[in-house]
């Protein structure tokens, strides 16, 4: 069952201008980062409140991490997804292949969630996301 919007992604050039944004402007809370293997701070997860996220990622060391291609941004052009909350992702996962809709396979992502995509008709990716007992996003905040 989809539950709730999840989370928003940019990747930016710019990610300390981005966190002064969103953290500092706009008063989100920090509510976890997420790093390379290396150990690079690569991306902030902006708690909106809810389980509900911004997450925004240093686009070269995004791809660094996950391979891809860095490319020009521009104004307008660091969207990257909009991620779905669900419940028994497996049992979505075969109810949208029944749709004929083609889901990837379920991995178990960075923060401990799981996770599968899917594409709109446009080609927009939509990540499909069941929160985990170790999920990042449902940590408390340290105190």
């Amino acid at each position: 069952m989809i539950r709730q919007l999840a989370h928003v992604c940019f990747f930016t050039d710019q990610i300390d201008a981005m966190v002064a944004f969103y953290r500092d402007g706009l008063g989100l809370p920090v509510k976890f980062t997420l790093h390379t293997d290396d150990d690079e701070l690569m991306g902030y997860y902006f708690d909106c409140g809810v389980t509900t996220f911004i997450e925004v990622f240093d686009q070269k060391l995004a791809v660094k991490q996950w391979g891809g291609q860095v490319q020009a941004l521009k104004p307008g052009s660091q969207y990257k997804h909009f991620c779905l909350e669900v419940t028994g992702l497996a049992d979505v996962k075969a109810m949208l292949e029944g749709r004929g809709i083609q889901v990837t396979a379920i991995k178990m992502g960075m923060d401990h969630s799981l996770q599968a995509w899917i594409n709109d008709p446009d080609g927009n990716a939509i990540e499909l996301m069941e929160y985990t007992h170790a999920s990042l996003q449902l940590r408390r905040p340290a105190q």
